[in-house]
């Protein structure tokens, strides 16, 4: 998908800003604090129901504003073009609109424009805890397969509902006959549906990891990565593995008042020539294995879905050296991955390697929530 048009009302730092993007790099220049990080963040919001930050709906409405829109005009390839609109009132909540009409569930957005968001937290995805790794997979198949997002979406509700059960056994409180066994069973069902998408994605993913690693110059090393399920099981009925592990840590279950096993503890482990990465790796490694997992995830929806996703890359280059940072912008710049949207608070990177004097890109300068087209890039860096 391309974005043409991107329109946002009484949001973050914006009280009324309208841009129209290029169809490949679109480059948006100004110091901490300006606004550049609010336009990628309203179009998340506007693909995914919500703030790729994890900040609340009124976080983002702008001081003493009634509500807050955020719309978008997309051009398909394959898919048809389609206008997405999300709008915000305070103690009405949100509502979602495609091509004018309205949608039953937010949950209806995502998929529509499937996005990769990259940004400097990215280094908690090989070094941080399992829940982003898992955070990694929901994401990227959500946005490939609703019935995959239907699936975790009643998983999570069946697992509160189960962890409700647990803590009044654990109370002493009676329950009815066969309610625990019913949760379980649907607990089961819905987790090995859950699992077995997750297995078949990481085969495939295991594959592009290495493809985004030669696409970044073969940093060194050959990534691999191991999938390790909470149940202990690798056998090939997910389902009855779930169910045998439900089973066999019940009594701890209600001793603690919390469910043991399931998708919702499962770990992936990203790995170097067969070393697991969280613990061995430096700085520079984990850095670029991360940079290499979005890389595979873009790759990946192209791939599912014969579009394109939109690439949000927030504050990315700092960290790089100048050789790594040439190897993504001749990436992006070719399109290869598809449209992307890139914040910066200097243009020196970019300068020299973007031709932004070609029809295919665009830079934009913003302060304090007003956005200007920038041609050509200033030199020096913006204050």
């Amino acid at each position: 998908m391309r974005l043409r048009r991107l329109s946002l009302s009484s949001f973050r730092a914006h009280t009324a800003t309208t841009l129209d993007f290029a169809p490949r790099v679109n480059l948006l220049v100004g110091a901490n604090g300006a606004g550049k990080t609010n336009v990628l963040e309203a179009l998340g919001t506007l693909c995914l129901g919500k703030s790729f930050l994890g900040v609340s709906d009124a976080t983002l409405l702008q001081r003493g504003a009634p509500h807050f829109t955020v719309e978008g005009a997309f051009d398909g390839e394959d898919r048809p073009d389609v206008r997405l609109r999300l709008a915000f009132v305070p103690g009405e909540g949100k509502r979602a609109f495609a091509n004018g009409a309205p949608l039953d569930r937010l949950a209806d957005l995502v998929g529509r424009v499937p996005v990769v968001i990259l940004s400097p937290s990215d280094h908690e995805l090989t070094a941080g805890g399992p829940v982003e790794r898992r955070r990694l997979l929901d994401a990227t198949l959500s946005q490939v397969f609703p019935v995959y997002l239907d699936d975790v979406l009643k998983y999570r509700r069946a697992l509160k509902q189960k962890n409700a059960l647990l803590q009044q056994v654990r109370r002493g409180r009676p329950q009815a006959p066969g309610t625990m066994d019913a949760w379980d069973e649907e607990l089961a069902t819905l987790g090995g549906r859950i699992v077995a998408r997750r297995r078949s994605f990481l085969n495939r993913f295991a594959e592009l990891l290495v493809d985004a690693y030669d696409l970044l110059g073969s940093p060194g090393g050959v990534p691999s990565l191991a999938y390790q399920p909470s149940s202990g099981s690798d056998d090939a009925d997910d389902t009855e593995a779930m169910r045998r592990s439900l089973a066999r840590t019940r009594r701890r279950s209600v001793d603690l008042g919390r469910t043991l096993v399931g998708p919702h503890l499962d770990e992936v482990a990203f790995q170097i020539d067969g070393f697991d990465l969280r613990p061995y790796a430096s700085q520079g490694q984990h850095r670029t294995f991360a940079l290499a997992v979005r890389v595979a995830q873009a790759l990946y929806v192209r791939e599912r879905t014969d579009e394109p996703p939109l690439l949000l890359l927030d504050d990315v280059f700092g960290p790089l050296d100048p050789d790594r940072s040439r190897v993504v912008l001749d990436l992006l710049v070719s399109g290869t991955l598809g449209q992307s949207f890139v914040t910066a608070a200097r243009s020196e990177p970019f300068d020299g390697v973007v031709p932004f004097e070609a029809d295919e890109h665009a830079a934009f300068h913003v302060e304090r929530g007003v956005v200007a087209a920038l041609h050509p890039l200033p030199t020096a860096p913006l204050s």
